[in-house]
């Protein structure tokens, strides 16, 4: 049974919230909190599976509590205003509910609460990412959800990873390259070299250029990356087909 926690400075719309999950018998109220003071001490325990979130909160923002939930939960932002919609679904959002909320949007969303999971990347054993998953990373600048489809490449730096994402941005992450290669979907992550790993699904190209080893053109990225002569032979046979028959390199 889900665990879910009510997160709004109105307390009639924590009620109005709670009666409607209350046709819900799948889904157990565990915790509200009506200031960012008393939200920011509920979200640090571990058990809950969904938060509610309002996202004008007196003394703070509902995206400023996001980076604070639990890896493994999800969140859905409840607000009045659909203006922040689109920043919702960039911290990965399960869902975004607009007041009054309707029980048949209320009913689709926790029908799709299955279908998502959120992990701490890089961390522990093995867990087995799946290319839908969800990624809780830490950076030097703060904690982010991040959906590892948008995943182009892993570069090592050290105790460090720079993930590129498929928009140009670059993250430096808190954990090494082998730590995530431990957990990454093989396909369509696969090595190019010592220090990098790709995302197949967005390689856009192979060129021959008479070197060893082709270079390779990957979504989002500037310049293309050169695989190495040890790490080709076992990526050319992961190709996507349209890739791998675009180019002709070596017997």
């Amino acid at each position: 049974m889900p665990k879910a926690l009510i997160i709004d400075d109105e307390p009639p719309a924590r009620a109005v919230l709670r009666a409607l999950l209350g046709a819900h018998p799948t889904v157990a109220v565990v915790g509200e909190a009506g200031t960012v003071g008393a939200a920011q001490a509920l979200l640090a325990g571990t058990d809950y599976d969904l938060v509610f979130l309002d996202i004008q909160l007196r003394g703070g923002s509902g995206f400023d509590l996001a980076p604070r939930v639990r890896p493994g939960a999800a969140v859905v932002f409840v607000t009045a205003h659909d203006e922040h919609a689109l920043r919702a679904f960039e911290v990965n959002a399960l869902d975004y509910l607009l007041k009054p909320v309707k029980p048949e949007r209320l009913a689709a969303t926790l029908a799709r609460l299955g279908g998502q999971r959120t992990v701490e990347a890089g961390t522990g054993p093995a867990r087995g990412l799946k290319i839908n998953d969800t990624v809780h990373v830490r950076t030097d600048d703060g904690a982010r959800f991040l959906p590892l489809a948008t995943v182009v490449l892993l570069h090592s730096c050290e105790n460090y990873c720079e993930l590129h994402l498929v928009g140009g941005e670059v993250l430096l992450v808190r954990h090494t390259l082998k730590a995530w290669e431990d957990s990454l979907p093989a396909p369509p992550f696969a090595r190019a070299h010592r220090q990098a790993i790709i995302n197949l699904s967005h390689l856009r190209r192979v060129e021959d250029d008479g070197a060893d080893a082709p270079l390779l053109h990957l979504a989002g990225l500037r310049a293309p990356l050169r695989a190495s002569r040890r790490e080709w032979p076992n990526l050319r046979t992961r190709l996507p087909r349209q890739t791998g028959e675009a180019v002709h390199f070596g017997a």
